[in-house]
């Protein structure tokens, strides 16, 4: 396992993140082998929402943490606010509603899930520095927040003498969607914005880093399914994609390596600030999903996966 810093955390975060979007109580029990199989292997960042399921995720992962007595091993992300009409008083509720299912009295990181573009950044930076200080977290960002919205939102706290946003959680990976699989949802494959990534240092949590399995090479066209907008194969058959699909099949044959491990490798090997959270199902997947942490690409193969040299 590879490890980065985050600003205002002590310990250094895994840099491949498990992911808890499928979790249920259910289940438990072949949840819990897939967190001890990921804290074995050395991970130990673990991204929660209280959107999973309506809290299922969130309890899943409390009941393992009180059952493991391993809280303080983990960097635990929290992410509310999950609507593009969210407000600071939101933000409260929904973090303490979490907590709570997370049996834990803090988050390492919060995520504000969307944002809302009509509240100035400020009450949001007020709101979350008033939970900075009760020690209800220790870090805090925006998943899918613009870069000029951060930008502003670390100048009102650097105006203010208030703490800023430690992190951001964008969608990030070798392929582009057709369309966002959600409301509200950015990416920053764009090139403005990988490079604003690069150039700030900002902690990068790139959700769907996978793409939603696309580049296992699983699905075709004919898969697509018109009523859902997250289906894989509407968000992410694209020519060009299925262009960058050749070229991993062609890589990883070369490699020796499963197809997955060469586009998650792509995600870690950007010279920004990335972690990588991963969602695998199995603990299969999750073996070739660690092996990726290790699975160094050239500069020149970036640029050829990401069809930047054609």
């Amino acid at each position: 396992m590879k490890y980065s810093s985050v600003a205002g955390l002590d310990m250094p975060v895994s840099r491949l993140v498990l992911g808890s979007m499928m979790f249920d109580p259910e289940r438990s029990a072949h949840w819990f082998a897939l967190l001890d199989r990921y804290r074995d292997d050395g991970g130990n960042c673990v991204d929660t929402a209280a959107i999973y399921g309506n809290g299922a995720g969130e309890r899943t992962v409390g009941a393992w943490l009180a059952e493991r007595g391993n809280r303080d091993d983990i960097v635990l992300i929290g992410k509310g606010a999950c609507t593009t009409e969210c407000t600071p008083d939101l933000v409260t509720t929904e973090l303490h509603a979490s907590l709570r299912r997370l049996r834990t009295d803090h988050v390492d990181i919060y995520l504000m899930h969307r944002d809302n573009p009509t509240v100035p950044v400020g009450p949001f930076v007020e709101r979350l520095n008033e939970h900075l200080r009760a020690g209800e977290m220790r870090a805090f960002g925006g998943s899918n927040w613009s870069p000029a919205r951060i930008a502003e939102a670390n100048t009102y706290a650097a105006e203010h003498g208030l703490v800023g946003f430690a992190a951001s959680s964008p969608q990030f990976s070798l392929g582009r969607w057709s369309q966002p699989p959600w409301e509200g949802c950015l990416t920053a494959t764009d090139p403005p914005t990988r490079r604003w990534y690069e150039q700030s240092g900002l902690a990068l949590f790139a959700w769907s880093s996978q793409a939603s399995g696309f580049f296992t090479g699983r699905y075709s066209p004919t898969d697509r399914n018109a009523s859902d907008d997250t289906d894989p194969a509407r968000v992410w058959f694209t020519a060009d994609n299925v262009r960058r699909l050749d070229r991993v099949r062609e890589l990883a044959a070369r490699r020796g390596v499963p197809m997955a491990q060469v586009a998650l490798a792509f995600v870690l090997c950007q010279p920004a600030h990335v972690f990588a959270l991963t969602g695998p199902l199995t603990l299969d997947e999750l073996r070739d999903s660690v092996a990726a942490v290790d699975l160094s690409l050239t500069i020149d193969e970036l640029r050829h996966l990401n069809l930047e040299d054609a």
